[in-house]
């Protein structure tokens, strides 16, 4: 199997995991009696049916795009964040704090303040799990969900007792900032008419192509891969694995942190009490999972996501509820999770046994590969 044919099939995957997500979709559905292609058609009117619509598809989008991309990192040094949820808590909350702080300076002041304050929150909670994993070889996977619910409710206890009160409107909730503070644009809203569309997209954009330089074109990208693939083979090469763990996990809740700068500073432009952890993050790795971690895949999810959640809503009006309609997502995803069934399958269709013999092969070498850096995680 060339190199060619595997990028077909890395692409073939994720669109094919939609495709049969919208069939199992269709077929649920039809089970509880509901027509499925009128559910879709008003899926599609709905998140289509106007400027406005169009402009709050690219406002979902954009924090996901952030989270997705502080997945991708970290998952490409061999971790599991699944700290993202709590590492945009604190960037929500840290940049609304800095710019309801400074109502009276100028925006070529508080709005950079604002996004780097959000920015080093989210690092500072991603570094806590990267550092225990480094030198005391603790799960990143347990101590990153654990501390999805201290941050929570921490962040719950700033606002309630720790802000100035002069910067709360109602108790748990903080009064909106002012355009000082704020990623929205005057001439977005007229574009898109009058969604809350805002640069943080924009922002999302540029940091796509940042992470992609960094991963594919600096030292700094190789030695995170390296670390991912084999990180006694990087030691041997001379790289520091648990330098390099630390580093990939600060930049994964940097980005996760900018998420959440975005949907402070640029969706709601306030901060008010979470009952649970922020949808974001669990759905940053979908998208990061469904975009195979590449910049392209990630921003064609993003949308795809922010399609499906928008464009959910108005299937209600067709009569199908939204628990049918917020079905779709997780079928995709089970069937990304699944790829190696996918994976075979397609070189049974195109390349016959001998091939299919191949794809086997590789996938459990894969596999055992996994398995045995995870045991000798602990070592590092």
């Amino acid at each position: 199997m060339n190199d060619r044919q595997e990028r077909i099939r890395n692409i073939l995957v994720p669109v094919i995991s939609v495709i049969l997500g919208f069939a199992l979709g269709a077929v649920l559905m039809l089970i509880f009696g509901f027509n499925p292609v009128t559910g879709y058609q008003a899926m599609f009117n709905s998140a289509f049916q106007s400027k406005m619509s169009i402009g709050e598809i690219l406002v979902g989008a954009g924090p996901l795009i952030f989270t997705a991309l502080g997945f991708s990192v970290a998952n490409s040094a061999g971790f599991f964040n699944v700290g993202l949820s709590g590492q945009a808590l604190c960037g929500w909350v840290a940049s609304i704090w800095v710019a309801l702080s400074m109502p009276d300076t100028s925006k070529a002041i508080v709005l950079p303040l604002a996004i780097i304050a959000g920015a080093l929150a989210g690092a500072l909670a991603a570094a806590i799990p990267g550092v225990l994993r480094a030198f005391f070889g603790t799960s990143e996977v347990i101590v990153t969900i654990m501390m999805n619910y201290v941050i929570l409710y921490v962040a719950n206890h700033i606002v309630n007792n720790v802000m100035n009160p002069d910067i709360i409107s109602n108790k748990g909730v903080t009064k909106i900032i002012g355009a000082n503070g704020s990623l929205r644009a005057q001439w977005l809203t007229n574009i898109f008419g009058g969604s809350r569309v805002n640069t943080g997209f924009i922002l999302a954009l540029v940091f796509l192509v940042l992470v992609w330089f960094l991963m594919k074109r600096t030292t700094l990208g190789f030695e995170i891969r390296s670390v991912g693939l084999n990180p006694f083979a990087s030691e041997y090469a001379g790289m520091s694995s648990k330098r390099t763990i630390v580093i990939s996990m600060v930049i994964s809740g940097t980005l996760a942190g900018l998420g959440g700068v975005v949907q402070g500073l640029g969706t709601f432009m306030n901060y008010f009490v979470q009952g649970s952890s922020i949808s974001i993050g669990f759905d940053g790795m979908a998208v990061s999972l469904l975009g195979n971690g590449s910049s392209i895949g990630i921003l064609l999810s993003a949308l795809l996501f922010s399609v499906l959640k928008l464009g959910g809503q108005g299937m209600q009006f067709a009569g199908v509820p939204s628990e049918l309609a917020n079905s779709v997502i997780p079928i995709i995803i089970f069937f990304v999770a699944i790829k190696y069934i996918v994976q075979v399958g397609l070189a049974r269709v195109s390349g016959g046994k001998k091939e299919e013999a191949v794809v086997k092969e590789i996938l459990n070498e894969d596999e055992t590969a996994k398995e045995h850096e995870n045991k000798e995680g602990g070592e590092l």
